[in-house]
């Protein structure tokens, strides 16, 4: 395995959506697929946010009105492409030097008229500095990326009672 192979976790979820409505449903919903679980706040998560602009925040904001801004936004390019920080550090708290944090891409690639292939790759691990292997694994295993994206594309088939 090379250097590079080791810096990025890469996985990729088709959902029954044309591409616009898988977008939306990525930024405009995060809150709904993120797992509550994964909180750095000392109370539980009400909300997840993530403002729709280059220079915005994804954030928590918990029960008790405090907030945890883990990513800004890099890149917003509708409905193709997001690009997003990852904050957060091997110890898993907040990085506030944006030189020791990681990137996330999300690729939205139309397959035919109402199916999008959804690929994220997660890049740029090695600059958390000592102990970003811990990033990487948490990121790429079960409760990480795929947890995220199996929830995600979940929300494409739940079907509301009639």
């Amino acid at each position: 395995m090379t250097s590079t192979e080791t810096t990025v976790v890469s996985r990729h979820v088709v959902v029954d959506a044309e591409i616009t409505q898988a977008f939306k449903a990525f930024t405009e919903r995060f809150g709904d697929f993120k797992p509550p679980e994964h909180n750095l706040l000392g109370a539980p998560i009400v909300e997840t946010v993530f403002e729709p602009s280059v220079g915005g925040h994804i954030y928590d904001r918990a029960a008790d009105g405090s907030e945890c801004r883990w990513a800004r936004v890099l890149v917003y390019e509708p409905p193709h492409r997001v690009v997003f920080s990852w904050d957060i550090g091997p110890q898993w708290q907040i990085e506030t030097d944006p030189a020791h944090t990681s990137e996330v891409e999300v690729r939205f690639v139309a397959d035919g008229a109402h199916r999008t292939r959804v690929e994220l790759e997660h890049r740029h691990l090695d600059r958390h500095g000592p102990g970003w292997q811990a990033v990487g694994e948490g990121v790429g295993g079960d409760q990480g990326w795929p947890l995220y994206l199996a929830r995600y594309a979940a929300l494409f088939s739940a079907r509301t009672p009639a």
